[in-house]
């Protein structure tokens, strides 16, 4: 088993490093590592349906999807993230956060395996799972929530009051909780980290250090342009929804009702008590957004060539591009 430390922080390339190496590397593997902030979401959630997209950017959070389904959750550098790697299917949920309990038992702390794929500390929710099954080799990763700022936990995953419609996965909140609350012994997240791995290499007897070597950086790096720190694979792969959303303007109030498929706007209606500055101007204006990307910097770069005022009395650029966003 290559058993790897890995030190880098960059969320998109932490991701595509997952990816590599169940693809590329043929041992069984097992790896930690942490993110700076980031909404890590599930292989089949819509991703905006998800985030509190306002904090989000705010606050310069990235938003990266995984290769495994379950909810989101929000990593930051409190946050220890393990995966577990193996040729074969057989482990399950339970077997292997053994481990992890087990570590955890050592350090007095009362935790436990529950329900689905949660961990528990007296009945708190500090780490949940996820796995990648493909050609019977699998995928596990969990969250280890140790020093984690909550407050940005739960902003991060505050969705806004806005109306989706749609299939994808919802993540489920509960109650979570630090790990650092319930030492007997203060110790670093660092620290913890090596208790893990020192608990792995010695019950594990093929158990070897591995760190990637420039040929798997440039390859991993590769793969974070091409798939992970892309639009298409973050956002553009949300299932099939719709989305809604109503505000007051000088000009009346106005609705929009959108249909968005692979991130692409296939429908647009508008509604309100506005008024059109001439017929049809609202079906040319409906028309402009259809089949476009469904992005910020694209209803931008839409926005920027046409004047709304010229389509709605008294409704700006600004407040259509509140509408849609």
């Amino acid at each position: 088993m290559l058993c790897i430390i890995n030190k880098y922080t960059d969320p998109y390339f932490n991701l595509a490093a997952e990816e590599y190496a169940f693809n590329m590397l043929n041992e069984d593997i097992f790896i930690l590592w942490r993110n700076s902030p980031a909404v890590i979401i599930g292989k089949f959630q819509n991703a905006i349906a998800e985030i509190n997209l306002d904090y989000v950017k705010e606050n310069k959070i990235a938003v990266v999807r995984r290769m495994s389904g379950g909810g989101a959750v929000f990593h930051d550098l409190g946050n220890l993230n393990y995966t577990f790697i193996q040729n074969n299917s057989k482990g399950t949920f339970q077997s292997f956060s053994k481990p992890i309990l087990e570590v955890l038992q050592k350090l007095k702390v009362n935790a436990q395996f529950e329900g689905r794929n949660d961990l528990t500390i007296d009945g708190i929710k500090f780490s949940g799972n996820a796995q990648y099954i493909h050609n019977k080799k699998i995928l596990h990763h969990g969250t280890l929530l140790f020093s984690s700022q909550m407050t940005n936990l739960s902003e991060a995953l505050k969705v806004n009051p806005i109306k989706f419609t749609d299939k994808a996965v919802k993540s489920v909140r509960k109650r979570v909780t630090n790990i650092s609350e319930h030492l007997k012994s203060p110790i670093t997240v660092e620290e913890f980290c090596d208790l893990i791995m020192k608990h792995i290499m010695q019950n594990n007897a093929d158990a070897v250090s591995y760190d990637f070597t420039e040929e798997d950086i440039t390859a991993i790096n590769k793969l974070k342009k091409n798939k992970y720190n892309t639009w298409e694979w973050n956002f553009g792969r949300s299932p099939q929804y719709s989305f809604k959303k109503m505000i007051h303007t000088q000009g009346g109030n106005i609705e929009i009702a959108l249909n968005i498929e692979n991130g692409i706007i296939t429908s647009m209606k508008l509604y309100g008590d506005f008024f059109a500055n001439q017929d049809q101007e609202i079906e040319k204006l409906e028309k402009l957004f259809e089949n476009q990307q469904y992005s910020e910097a694209n209803i931008l770069r839409i926005l920027n060539r046409i004047n709304i005022e010229e389509y709605i009395y008294k409704i700006t650029n600004l407040d259509f591009f509140k509408l849609m966003i």
